[in-house]
């Protein structure tokens, strides 16, 4: 399903997803160049990550860029929150009663995917909030011990950490697969370029 209609982003949108896709690029290989330090599995016998996966060399190396992209990416979401608040755009973002209804009797599979979008962009608010908190209790542990005992111990945290990297990208997956479903190629292309 193509749109007639090329649609129109504003500038605004299209540089908070490039920012996001380069600082979780970023994050993600950092990331795996950390989790070789000390894996979250299996102890440090664990199964390493190639190095043609992981970004910095080594742990401070991976450490450095890890914190470099979060810093981007959670400037870029700040942004992104504030631009959405006084654009109003927020109102079309997460998911409503009227989304409820058209997912459990609607018609219209063009709505029903409208639906399942902004189902994904309101679930995708905690997950990133999560990844963040955790990030934080394991970067500054004795700063916010509160942060470790929530999660119950050091190893929970990382495992909630580290989960949250699938879910990201599940759900960057879900959100292109969503937008081609309503707009095709063409509305994801206007999304970056």
């Amino acid at each position: 399903m193509e749109l007639k209609v090329l649609p129109k982003q504003a500038l605004l949108a299209k540089t908070f997803h490039w920012i996001n896709v380069v600082s979780l690029f970023v994050m993600l290989t950092s990331g795996l160049q950390i989790y070789n330090a000390n894996p979250v599995f299996g102890g440090r016998a664990g199964i390493p990550i190639p190095p043609i996966f992981t970004l910095g060399g080594w742990l401070a190396g991976g450490r450095d860029w890890h914190f470099a992209g979060m810093g981007i990416f959670s400037l870029n979401l700040l942004w992104y929150g504030i631009y959405i608040i006084v654009t109003r755009r927020w109102q079309h973002r997460f998911v409503g009663a009227n989304d409820v209804k058209a997912l459990q009797t609607g018609k219209n599979p063009k709505r029903k995917y409208y639906a399942w979008h902004r189902v994904a962009y309101t679930a995708i608010v905690p997950i990133l909030l999560l990844a963040i908190l955790s990030g934080i209790g394991m970067y500054k542990p004795a700063q916010f011990p509160w942060i470790v005992d929530m999660f119950g111990d050091w190893q929970a945290l990382r495992i909630v950490h580290f989960s949250s990297v699938p879910t990201v990208i599940g759900f960057a997956i879900v959100h292109s697969f969503l937008a081609l479903k309503v707009g095709g190629s063409r509305l994801i292309d206007s999304m970056f370029w």
